[in-house]
Order: structure tokens, then sequence, then C-alpha cells
């Protein structure tokens, strides 16, 4: 495959849709999605695989559809993960250092990192990822790169994301059943950023929020920097199951009824129109009123902007966002969500449109909220393969193998390499082969790959 053919493909597995996707990037660095294919997704409630069968039907289906039309064949797939067992911690993480006037070498930042997958999670769970937030030199914080420093103690605080190693094996399992391979797993609140939120949105402070069908996905970015992640188990289904609970009517007449009449707030419904709803076998039509379905839309939505802004507040940077917040998915399409979600928590609220990195003929057709994940996906994809050429161009085919979550790890340190290097004025002295091969502290691979990305500069590179 030649440099400018260089496709990517993901899935986007959620709660009411499957979406494949293929797409590549052009000679002006925009993404060109060549093919899209969604099917109904009847195996998954809340973002968690619960039929499998059913999920590798969906996907197969996708995937049949886009290589037929695109007449790209592929092998491997970027797949999303979210879902209720995804939750995040902070901590911080410190090793003492044995001589105060040495500089700090990357590997001890290695190891510092590595320190923070052995931390203890709940049986069943695993670390996917480990987000470096600051470092700290002998109480001296704020320090993004400590390459070079001298100090006694070196601390960090981390963002640390868990989730459940069943959910993720059986993604993996649909995937594979459907003749493919899983190239990585990416949580999917950051993808969807990717795809809808601004630079400058990142560096001020900003709250995205991915109102899918089974969840809602949270992600706070503040100076650049992943700050707090969570999933909320409510989104779009629970609202379509109280009409269809509280109007007495069938469930596809319920999420009709959202679609085309539903509004996010009461008041400013029509309270003179109704609209008429085919009886169930044979009976009477019902007539169901704007303003008593606002009533019922907005009643639940106001419950998940509450648990919203609790997450808001818990991520100890509510007083920082000067961006306000970015919602998006296919909830954020509900009439006047922004104007409820704003009074509720006077911040200011936009609609996320994944149009930001698109270009060719497609871009109108994706420019839908409801495609974030995907769209992110293959930005999360493209930025994979770059890291992964420029690993085998520097020559190290170790570095050229990879864990399915050693190459989110190392996509997320090349972003906050592009920090770093702002503010690295001279490399650091390059030390001899045989110097660094008597001095490595013993890491994983994961790491090595990890760190490699965040302190190189152009120049130098991890033997």
């Amino acid at each position: 495959m030649s440099k400018k053919e260089q496709y990517v493909a993901a899935i986007d597995i959620g709660t009411t849709k499957i979406v494949t996707i293929v797409g590549k990037k052009n000679e002006n660095g925009k993404i060109e999605i060549l093919g899209i294919s969604k099917a109904p997704s009847t195996g998954v409630r809340r973002g968690v695989v619960q039929n499998i069968e059913e999920t590798v039907s969906a996907i197969q289906v996708t995937v049949d559809d886009v290589q037929k039309t695109t007449g790209v064949v592929f092998h491997e797939v970027f797949v999303g993960i979210a879902g209720q067992h995804i939750r995040s911690i902070k901590t911080r993480g410190s090793r003492m250092r044995d001589d105060f006037d040495d500089e700090i070498r990357k590997e001890e930042v290695f190891k510092l990192i590595e320190d923070m997958y052995k931390i203890h999670v709940e049986m069943g769970e695993e670390i996917i990822h480990v987000i470096p937030q600051v470092f700290i030199i002998d109480n001296e914080p704020g320090i993004k790169n400590p390459i070079g420093i001298c100090g006694h103690q070196l601390e960090a605080n981390f963002h640390i994301v868990i989730g459940r190693v069943a959910a993720a094996k059986n993604i993996e399992r649909c995937v594979q059943r459907a003749d493919l391979k899983l190239k990585d797993l990416i949580l999917e609140p950051l993808a969807s950023a990717d795809a809808v939120l601004t630079d400058d949105e990142k560096e001020a402070g900003v709250v995205l929020v991915d109102i899918g069908g089974g969840t809602t996905d949270l992600a706070v970015y503040y100076d650049n920097t992943i700050r707090h992640t969570a999933v909320i188990p409510f989104g779009g289904n629970v609202i379509t199951s109280d009409i269809k609970e509280g109007c007495a009517i069938l469930e596809r007449h319920a999420e009709q009824l959202k679609i085309q009449y539903g509004s996010a707030l009461r008041d400013i419904a029509p309270e003179d129109k109704v609209v008429a709803i085919p009886g169930i076998s044979g009976r009477n039509p019902k007539e169901i009123s704007f303003r008593s379905l606002a009533g019922i839309i907005q009643s639940r939505m106001e419950e998940i902007i509450e648990i919203v802004n609790f997450e808001i507040q818990n991520s100890g940077y509510a007083d920082k966002l000067a961006a306000g917040i970015v919602i998006t998915g296919g909830g954020a399409m509900l009439k006047h969500l922004p104007q409820l979600m704003n009074f509720r928590t006077a911040m200011d609220v936009r609609i996320g449109y994944p149009n930001e990195h698109l270009a060719g003929k497609g871009k109108d057709e994706l420019n839908q909220p409801m495609y974030a994940t995907a769209v992110g996906l293959i930005l999360r994809g493209l930025d994979h393969l770059e890291t992964y050429k420029k690993s085998f161009e520097a020559g190290s085919k170790d570095d050229f193998v990879k864990t399915r979550k050693s190459a989110t790890e190392k996509v997320e340190a090349r972003r906050v390499e592009e920090q770093v290097e702002k503010q690295v004025e001279e490399p650091e002295e390059e030390e001899s082969p045989e110097q660094v091969q008597h001095d490595r502290v013993p890491i994983t691979e994961k790491i090595k790959q990890m760190i490699t990305r965040m302190f190189e500069v152009e120049d130098q590179t991890i033997s």
C-alpha cells in the first residue's frame, strides 16, 4: 500500500447502532471518509456486549457493505470501548533518587509510569490508560518535562482509566468472529473529543458530553490534557422508554415521537398541538400533546444533566472550564437541549459536529453528532499508523511490535510530546549505547514505547 493510500478502518459498537467506517488522510492533512455503513445494534446494552451472535451479525453486515461500496478490503480495525464499566481515578506516583546531582533520565520516568500499572484494581478489572498529568520534582509542581532536571524526589499526578476485562474480551471476540483483527481498543470519549473539540477549547478548559443510546460519556480537558473521564449509564434509550411507558405506546412510536416532535423544554412546547399515534392492533389512535411529550423528555434529561454536573464538580476543574460544554452523539440533536443544559449548568453550550478534520465528498453526510465517535476512531487510527511508521523508521523492531493497549498509550503520549517539545530549548546530551545499556532500569515494552514518544526530540530516540 502506498503512502498516499494508507487506509484506516474502524468500528463503533454502540447500544443503538453499529457503524463501520473507512477513511484516509489526504495530501492536505484532512480526513477523507471513503465509506460508511450502519446497522441496528440489538446485542449491546449500555455500551456492553450482551449477545455476541447478534453483535457479530451486525458487524459483518456493515463490514461487507463498506468493502463492497468502497472496494477497500481490510482485515484490521480500530474499535471503541465505553460502557458503564469504565471508571477513572486520580493518583500520584513517587520515586526517590539516589543521587541528587544526577539529571533525571528517561528510564526513571519509564519506571515511575510503569509502577502505575501495578496499582490495585478490583478483581476482573484492568487498567486501560495511564495518562500523566504533571510532574513534581522536590515539591516543585507544574513540570511537564522532567528530563534533565536535578532533584531528589520525582513525582507525578496521573489520570488512570479502568475497565472490565470481560467487556474488552467480548468486544475482541466479536471482531475476531467477523474474521477481523483488533488493531487497538480506544476509549470512545477520547475519540469523540478528537473529532469535535478544537485545540483552543482543550487549552481553555472544556467538557465533552457524548450522549449515546445506552450511555452518556464525559471527558474534561484543561491545558490540552485530559483531566477526568466518566461514563453515565443513561442515554437516549431511557428517554424513549419513559415516553413509551408514560404514553402507553409502542417503543418504535416512542422513538419516532422523540426525534420528530420532542423538545427538552416543556414551557416553550406548544400546548395546543397534538400528534396522533396509531392504536395497537387496530385500536383507536392515541393523541399526545407536544407539551406532555416535552415534559417527559425534560424530566429525564434533567436527571442526566444533574449527573453530568456532579462529574464536572468531581473533576476538580469546574471553575476552569472557560469553553463550557460541547454536546455530541445522537442525543445531542434533541430540540432545545443546549438551552436546557445551559440553564442547568450555567455554562456555555454548543453542539459538536465532526467537521473539524473532514474533507471530501462525504463531509456533509458525516457532519452529524451521531458519527462523532466513528470519525474520532479514524483520527486515532491514523495517529496510530503515523506513530507506528516513525517507530519503524527509527530502526527499532521492538517498538514496531505492540500490544493492543501499548498503541493507545503511545498515541496518547505523542499528544503530550507536542506540548513538551515547545518547552524544550535544547535536546539532552545523548548517552553512548554502552552507557544506556548499563544504566537502563528494566521496564515493560509498553512503558518504553509510551515515554519514547513523550520525551524524544526529532534527532534522538531510545535505542
